[in-house]
């Protein structure tokens, strides 16, 4: 077996169709606060809805310190049309004894139900099975958000089980499923 990664550097992921995904840059904040300052979009995701570009900026620090670890990569979804970023997809909690990482991510509002987030994650997952040389992903999901389970079984992920009261969310603590996606299954599929 390939010896696996020591730190998660970005790689340069290639233009899908209609989307390009890229390292985050202080200047995506004000089109991230959109995505992320919207109920629906935060109601199944463990943080709070970002409240002002306060919120956008302490964040893209804690997204620097953490990728500055070689644990994390926090990529932007750059829609070609919109010309701006439409979501983030972001590879954390790096094993590099295992090879693997945790794989989350967030789509604006608007841009739901169009296949989006299906072409960014392929894209991504390409490079975490490619050049990255992962051998592991994994996404933890609210089971109560069918359309993120139907997105990760889309795109090969295995629901591996469930992680009771994994998440809390303004004080109340949710259930997620464990699901994951070995390199082999990625590179063997139809």
């Amino acid at each position: 077996m390939n010896e696996g990664p020591r730190k998660l550097v970005a790689a340069d992921i290639p233009d899908t169709a209609r989307l390009a995904i890229r390292s985050v840059r202080e200047a995506d904040l004000a089109a991230l606060l959109d995505v992320n300052d919207n109920a629906e979009v935060n109601h199944f995701l463990p943080y709070a809805r970002w409240q002002g570009m306060a919120d956008a900026n302490a964040w893209f620090q804690r997204m620097q310190a953490l990728q500055a670890t070689g644990t994390a990569i926090q990529y932007v979804i750059i829609g070609h049309a919109q010309a701006r970023a439409i979501g983030s997809v972001l590879l954390f909690h790096f094993d590099a004894g295992s090879a693997r990482a945790e794989l989350g991510y967030v789509l604006g509002r608007q841009y739901w139900g169009q296949g989006f987030m299906r072409e960014a994650l392929t894209a991504v997952i390409d490079s975490a099975f490619g050049p990255l040389r992962l051998r592991r992903l994994e996404a933890e999901v609210n089971p109560d958000n069918q359309a993120s389970v139907r997105l990760l079984r889309s795109v090969g992920f295995r629901c591996e089980g469930l992680l009771r009261e994994r998440w809390v969310t303004n004080g109340v603590a949710h259930d997620v499923e464990l699901h994951g996606l070995l390199g082999r299954d990625w590179r063997n599929r139809d």
